[in-house]
């Protein structure tokens, strides 16, 4: 007996919604199917990136931990939006010194580049620093936003 299916499963959705935001903002150090984090892993010092699309503005927000404000820059320039940060390493007193017996702790320069999609405002780009995160909110062109139409009787 076949089965007609009226609706996609939840799995069909949630791949869908998965590839939407992969390539949302694409990646150009190589990535065009497949989250930075997925590719590079957690730990060698490349930036993890979370991405909230709401109905004025697109969130982000970018895991730093052991980097501070004053470290980061962030610029966009032909809608592309690039966060780098360029790290010496040091130690805890701010001298570089060696030979080192143990040396596990690391600080790793960094530079991420998404493209910016065609309804954003790259003018009005907000960012804020708070416990090893960035935050930017990237906000929507006007004209590109959702507007409720009066219908007259």
């Amino acid at each position: 007996m076949k089965t007609i299916t009226l609706y996609p499963s939840l799995e069909n959705v949630m791949d869908d919604f998965n590839q939407y935001v992969d390539s949302f903002f694409n990646d150009f150090r190589g990535s065009h199917s497949a989250p930075a984090s997925r590719l590079f892993g957690r730990n060698v010092g490349f930036p993890v990136v979370d991405l909230r699309d709401t109905e004025n503005a697109y969130i982000m927000d970018v895991e730093l931990p052991g980097y501070d404000e004053k470290s980061i820059q962030v610029h966009v320039d032909n809608n592309r939006l690039t966060i780098e940060s360029v790290q010496r390493e040091e130690t805890a007193d701010g001298k570089e010194e060696g030979p080192y017996l143990i040396k596990e702790r690391r600080n790793h320069s960094f530079s991420r580049v998404f493209q910016l999609p065609a309804n954003v405002d790259p003018s009005a780009i907000t960012a804020a620093f708070k416990n090893g995160v960035l935050n930017l909110e990237i906000k929507k062109r006007p004209e590109s936003q959702k507007r409720l139409i009066q219908i007259n009787s």
